[in-house]
């Protein structure tokens, strides 16, 4: 009898952090809000690290309207798209071109109009699927996103290979029963199942993944 051919396996890329480095970036945009609020920006920001924005808002800033606060936030990250300084993390091009296209995709917390233009800036290949915080009802940590990034990949979610650097995302791809490996940090974030300390370094296993030999 001949060997049964491998289920394909499939990767879900976060963006911010994970193939984009915006860290500067939004520590800018969040220290430009804080001030117009009349706020600390280390403290603004050191909140914003661990929530999503209205939940930022009502920590932060509970007196103020948390839909005026976010119009602020999308208009000074939009202005900042356009006009800010960013770098795609090394190893990134070289590793998205290298993926088969209907393989990998992208789930951010992020707007897709933002992912698109950072891309453009940046010179790295968008995926044909992208699920972005207007996909969903339920961002990270939930597992909605990663969910719904495999199904658009028509991928079983236990050959999903999720690539994270933040906790919420972690526990995102975990929570949808995938593997989830970390880069960008010096240290292992809890819960991922393997970590690089760069995406340079994680690249080689990451399309290892991919092929079925990881």
């Amino acid at each position: 009898m001949p060997a049964l051919a491998p289920a394909p396996r499939y990767v879900l890329f976060d963006v911010d952090g994970t193939l984009i480095d915006a860290v500067a970036n939004q520590r800018r945009v969040w220290a430009t809000w804080a001030v117009r609020y009349g706020l600390d920006p280390d403290e603004v920001h050191a909140v914003a690290l661990r929530t999503r924005p209205l939940e930022t808002f009502a920590a932060v800033a509970p007196d103020q309207d948390p839909q005026a606060c976010l119009a602020a936030l999308h208009a000074l990250e939009d202005e900042d798209v356009r006009s800010g300084v960013y770098e795609a993390f090394d190893g990134a091009a070289e590793l998205l071109g290298a993926l088969p296209p209907a393989r990998w995709g992208l789930v951010t917390s992020n707007y897709e109009h933002r992912v698109r233009g950072r891309f453009a800036r940046t010179g790295l290949p968008v995926a044909p699927v992208l699920v972005d915080a207007a996909c969903v009802a339920e961002g990270k940590p939930s597992p909605v996103p990663y969910l719904l990034g495999a199904r658009r990949l028509g991928a079983d979610p236990r050959d999903c290979l999720v690539v994270e650097d933040a906790p919420s995302g972690i526990r995102s791809g975990l929570s949808a029963g995938m593997t989830v490996w970390s880069v960008n940090t010096p240290t292992p974030p809890p819960g991922s199942h393997r970590h690089f300390p760069t995406l340079r370094e994680a690249a080689p296993a990451i399309l290892a993944f991919a092929a079925g030999r990881a």
